[in-house]
């Protein structure tokens, strides 16, 4: 596939709607048709009809090293060869062997457990941490998250997320979750350190009950809009939800593996949290496959004769032998070529501050490979129709954008060049200017 060269293209016209897909998150009534994309190649897409578009957002935050990277299709197709599946419960296989010990070293957390997704990975952290309590014969009934999470879509997990109108259809059936303030910072942010105050104690106040696990996303709130807190403030978390008794889950699904600038966010953040959600660039976004890793102390809890002991939980996919083959194969990548997302932040800095010297322009943020500005035109919040303008003019341009309502950030794969990065700012430039 040829490199995206500057410059616009012509407008991207979209097929009709599919007479027997149904899109997720998408209202049909009010959103274009999707395009028809049927190849991809590092940072590129190719439509059906030879046109192409650099993927800024990683295609939904899971295209980790690019799109068709060669040594992780290979080592699929190897282990297709080999092994494609097998039942995890009565077997067990060496690629799931390596991928686990990988992790654990990585991770410090012993223990782990294989699921589908991102959401799946959470639930799984989720009964973990609430079976653990009642194992132990210590029950404790109160979960506490921060205003703004987003931890999925299964019910769990939608429960410990923001209630908001993606959750509203199903609120009777969503446990209570005490919430605490995310205090979200930018670049020349004067009062980040008042709200990081009155949020630690409002986590305070909430500690006063016994509680059975604190849940948050290290340094990113993804989906509520690229919300960004400090090292210094998730450190005075953990430190009180130690003193609390309370176990620490970490959701690195979004954040984990290298998007932060290390390897995982907690590292980077200082934490050394209890439960660890995983997913999205787990395989190098060829494959489905989530994974929570736990400390063994927590394991230790769910051995014994006793059935009710049990963590009954379960995937048909568990371990499948050709994800935990991506997975591998993407850990070797990082390890290889840590610069590829340690020196992401200084290629976003030059283009985020000539973007943030815009009108209209505010609340510039980076960390790693993500950068992010608001909007300053419509309402807050996710359903501000600027985003749809601007994905739209992005298309035209040649660039997959997907803003989050008034927030417009860029998540590319690693392997974007320096002129597709510039490519990308310029089209966010140009959309504005339309604006």
């Amino acid at each position: 596939m040829a490199t995206l060269m500057s410059g616009a293209i012509a407008a991207v016209s979209p097929l009709p709607w599919h007479p027997h897909l149904w899109h997720p998150t998408t209202q049909v009534a009010t959103t274009d048709p999707p395009l028809r994309v049927v190849r991809g190649a590092g940072a590129l897409l190719e439509l059906d009809d030879g046109r192409l578009l650099i993927d800024a957002i990683s295609s939904w935050w899971v295209t980790l090293h690019g799109h068709g990277e060669p040594t992780i299709a290979a080592a699929i197709a190897r282990q297709a060869a080999n092994l494609e599946q097998v039942i995890f419960a009565n077997f067990r296989h060496p690629p799931a062997e390596q991928l686990a010990e990988r992790l654990s070293a990585h991770t410090g957390l012993e223990r782990l457990f294989f699921s589908d997704n991102g959401s799946t990975a959470v639930e799984v952290a989720l009964k973990i941490a609430w079976q653990w309590w009642r194992n132990r014969g210590e029950p404790r009934s109160q979960f506490i998250a921060f205003e703004g999470a987003y931890h999925g879509d299964t019910v769990g997990a939608m429960a410990l997320g923001e209630r908001s109108l993606f959750s509203a259809p199903f609120e009777p059936l969503l446990f209570a979750v005490a919430r605490a303030p995310w205090p979200a910072t930018w670049w020349d942010d004067p009062g980040v350190e008042e709200r990081e105050a009155a949020a630690l104690a409002r986590l305070d106040q909430l500690l006063t009950t016994p509680t059975a696990a604190v849940i948050l996303e290290p340094l990113v709130q993804g989906a509520s809009g690229m919300a960004m807190v400090r090292p210094q403030f998730l450190r005075a978390v953990q430190q009180r939800v130690r003193q609390a008794g309370a176990l620490l889950i970490a959701d690195e699904v979004m954040i984990g593996f290298g998007r932060s600038g290390n390897l995982f966010a907690s590292q980077g953040a200082g934490l050394e949290p209890d439960l660890i959600a995983l997913s999205k660039g787990l395989t190098g976004g060829f494959l489905p496959m989530g994974v929570t890793l736990a400390r063994e102390k927590l394991y230790e809890a769910f051995v014994g004769e006793d059935p009710a002991l049990t963590l009954f939980h379960g995937h048909s996919f568990t371990a499948n032998p050709l994800g935990c083959a991506a997975a591998l194969a993407s850990l070797d990548l990082l390890e290889a070529h840590p610069e590829r997302y340690a020196g992401m932040e200084a290629r976003h800095r030059p283009h985020l501050e000539t973007l943030a010297a815009r009108p209209g322009v505010g609340r510039p943020r980076l960390l790693g490979s993500i950068a992010a500005v608001d909007i300053a035109q419509g309402p807050a919040g996710y359903l501000n129709p600027v985003g749809r303008q601007l994905r739209r003019s992005a298309l035209a341009a040649g660039v997959v954008l997907r803003p989050l309502g008034q927030v417009v950030y860029l998540l590319p794969p690693l392997c974007i060049t320096d002129e597709q990065l510039g490519h990308c700012y310029a089209a966010i430039a140009s959309g504005l200017e339309q604006l």
